[in-house]
């Protein structure tokens, strides 16, 4: 794993987007295709916006999947993780193969389907963020570290419920879902190379948890340092809990 740390979130979000669409274009001209998983949210709009507007990417090559969306949220409710990834994402680039969590219909019919699609090969790159409680995708603690299904159906806990209002998505907790479909942490960990972006003070003590503390279901996102090949993108507030010897470990661990 690396860290990598920028004083802003936009010399974050910049770093970070070179980096993915390098990752996306190798990947074209190795397979001649890239299968990618976005993340959704406030921590990520910077890097998407970044991202779309990188010149020379193929994106008709490109196959999206979902990491996660609330169950029973209309696909045009300001925080539905579909429209914000065909806003801000899909039609920005004319990305054509995309798979799309539909949170309207039987969770499990959903996790199975896009569990059988997402099985079919390897995903290239995923792009992932880390949440206030350490979530990764909405595996909230405890996450399930053992499943090995694609996609599972899991309740929100009230850490990362709050979250949502607290950015803008809800008006109140009491609107936001309280199940959701994620992306296991286990498929998470199988996507070939993992692109972390963290901004905000708000992220500053999950990432120190995830980086200095014990790898554990309670922090899901600690779980990321069992793949060899993350990299972890934050801005000066979000690293600011960190140990200066962890900052100088993972800038030279691979």
């Amino acid at each position: 794993m690396f860290i990598k740390v920028f004083d802003t979130r936009i010399a974050m979000a910049r770093a970070a987007a070179d980096h993915a669409a390098g990752a996306i274009g190798r990947a074209i001209a190795t397979t001649g295709g890239a299968r990618i998983v976005a993340a959704t949210g406030a921590s990520q709009l910077e890097f998407l916006e970044e991202l779309t507007a990188r010149p020379g990417l193929d994106w008709t090559r490109v196959t999206l999947f979902h990491l996660d969306e609330y169950v029973g949220l209309p696909i045009d409710h300001p925080a539905s993780f579909r429209k914000y990834l065909l806003e801000r994402l899909i039609r920005k680039t004319g990305l054509r193969d995309y798979l799309l969590l539909d949170g309207e219909r039987d969770p499990r019919e959903v996790c199975r389907e896009a569990g059988e699609a997402l099985r079919v090969t390897p995903v290239d790159v995923a792009f992932v963020g880390i949440g206030e409680n350490g979530h990764l995708a909405f595996n909230d603690p405890p996450a399930d570290f053992v499943t090995r299904d694609p996609y599972i159906a899991v309740r929100l806990d009230e850490a990362c419920r709050r979250q949502q209002v607290g950015e803008g998505w809800f008006a109140s907790v009491e609107e936001v879902p309280e199940s959701a479909i994620s992306m296991s942490i286990r498929q998470i960990l199988d996507a070939r190379e993992i692109i972390c972006v963290v901004p905000d003070a708000r992220k500053a003590e999950p990432v120190r948890a995830a980086l200095e503390g014990p790898i554990t279901p309670d922090v899901p996102a600690s779980a990321l340092r069992q793949h060899p090949n993350v990299t972890m993108y934050l801005d000066a507030p979000a690293s600011a809990r960190l140990a200066p010897a962890t900052l100088q470990a993972f800038a030279k661990s691979g």
